[in-house]
């Protein structure tokens, strides 16, 4: 059972001030719940509060960053913009999976970016008609990485924009027509599905915004702090997703299901065993 501690407490082990706390928890980076005794108080996670307090005693030292960055054999940054803490994804502070009960990825966006109002994702209509899909995506994110510039140095107010732009195109290529509406009804206009299937899509969407730090998302920020254009960023996370051990496991998962239905789930598996293949969803990064 977690342990939990007072206001005062909190601040005494942090040597913090109360908005400094407050900020972390907003962050959600610290629990909080009302005090069982006096629910005008409030109570604080001693194992948040613990793992704050170390992080704050080490510093931010070159070799301390160094050391820190991997973890269990996994990268590991500190980041304000999403989390997974308790079994929960957290973006600036907000469940994600409570976020996509209502939000668009345009909402999303927002709240990730941190902008007063949703993202808009728009993209003009292709000059010539394209098969839309991942060859698509690559290829119109290729030619925007090619004729960006470079990330380093510019306002956040043109980043936003550079980084609209790029996810609208990608969303084109995947089909999504140009106009206003949000990109999962594009999307659901373009494959023609349902207003059920389209809300899936659209909480798929949030609760993909971000994924902390899978390699997918590394790869992106490997290239986002070499100063590279945001096209050429998102083409390097696009990249990596595609392996087989990453995104791609979807589409295994599809073929071993459909494998399972012609022919049975334990002949299936032992098939694909034998032929050295792994079980998709099972290993993967």
């Amino acid at each position: 059972m977690s342990e939990w501690l007072s206001r005062e407490e909190a601040l005494e082990r942090l040597k913090v001030r109360a908005q400094t706390l407050y900020a972390y928890v907003s962050r959600g980076r610290i629990g909080m719940r009302p005090d069982r005794a006096d629910p005008r108080r409030s109570q604080y996670r001693a194992d948040d509060i613990a793992a704050l307090a170390t992080r704050r005693a080490r510093g931010r030292s070159p070799s301390v960053i160094a050391e820190s960055a991997i973890a269990w054999g996994e990268p590991s940054i500190v980041t304000a913009i999403s989390t997974v803490s308790h079994g929960r994804l957290i973006y600036r502070g907000q469940d994600a999976a409570v976020l996509s009960g209502h939000a668009t990825l345009e909402e999303a966006a927002a709240v990730l970016w941190a902008l007063p109002k949703p993202v808009a994702f728009e993209a003009a209509s292709p000059d010539a008609p394209h098969q839309a899909g991942r060859a698509s995506a690559f290829a119109q994110l290729a030619v925007l990485a090619g004729q960006g510039r470079p990330s380093l140095g510019r306002s956040a107010a043109s980043l936003h924009a550079d980084a609209a732009h790029a996810v609208g195109v990608l969303a084109a290529a995947l089909g999504a027509p140009a106009g206003s509406n949000p990109v999962h009804q594009r999307l659901a206009q373009d494959w023609s599905v349902d207003a059920g299937r389209a809300d899936a899509i659209r909480r798929a969407l949030v609760l993909l915004a971000d994924h902390e730090l899978n390699a997918s998302t590394f790869a992106a920020r490997v290239a986002a702090s070499t100063g590279a254009p945001l096209a050429a960023c998102l083409l390097a996370g696009l990249a990596t997703l595609s392996g087989p051990r990453h995104g791609g496991a979807g589409e295994a998962v599809m073929q071993l299901a459909e494998d399972a239905a012609r022919h049975g789930a334990d002949a299936t598996i032992r098939r694909w065993l034998s032929h050295d293949r792994p079980l998709p969803g099972f290993g993967h990064q």
